[in-house]
């Protein structure tokens, strides 16, 4: 089994590159997707980040509003609450890979595959690539996301440049869907022969 890292910067096409992978049969673990189901309703970690972050949950499980006005901006608060988040996506990513260990080709979408060291424990690293330009425009499209909170958010993340440059593939998604599609489909086919 070839275990691809597929990362990207916020507003790359990351989400659009995964459909893709799923789309040609590729099973797709999505890290940001686990995350939002143990901080859902009822998820594993829902109590445990209101013991550490008091009134940042609810009935629909973690307020991500609340929890982001004590984490963006303070390393400390931040690293508490990665130390919550991170063991429990890993034990869902190793639970996915053991489930498809016999397909020859899988991908863990993981947004901070870098700077989490996340990419030790993939066979190959993709990175979802756009023009600053296009980034921009993708984000500050998105609701509640001003440009402060957008660069606040870029602060975190490994800048592209350096991303591409670690990256074993880089993929495109500046051209459009189709373009970007083909470079999916030639991917899969030169890993899967």
């Amino acid at each position: 089994m070839i275990v691809i890292g597929l990362t990207g910067s916020i507003g790359m096409g990351k989400s659009t590159v995964a459909n893709m992978f799923r789309r040609l049969g590729v099973p797709v673990f999505d890290a940001d997707a686990e995350v939002h189901r143990l901080q859902g309703p009822g998820g594993e970690l829902v109590a445990r980040i209101e013991a550490a972050f008091p009134g940042t949950t609810g009935p629909g499980g973690v307020d991500r509003q609340a929890l982001g006005k004590w984490v963006l901006g303070n390393d400390v608060e931040l690293k508490r609450l990665e130390a919550l988040v991170h063991p429990a996506v890993y034990r869902a990513r190793q639970m996915f890979l053991r489930r498809h260990r016999f397909r020859p080709l899988v991908v863990v979408d993981v947004p901070l595959l870098f700077e989490t060291g996340g990419e030790g424990g993939v066979d190959l690293v993709a990175v979802v690539s756009a023009p600053p330009h296009v980034q921009r425009a993708r984000v500050l499209a998105r609701p509640n996301m001003p440009p402060e909170k957008f660069a606040a958010i870029l602060a975190k993340q490994m800048p592209d440049a350096e991303k591409r440059r670690r990256a074993d593939v880089v993929i495109p998604t500046g051209g459009g869907k189709a373009r970007t599609f083909a470079e999916v489909k030639a991917l899969v086919r030169a890993l899967s022969g």
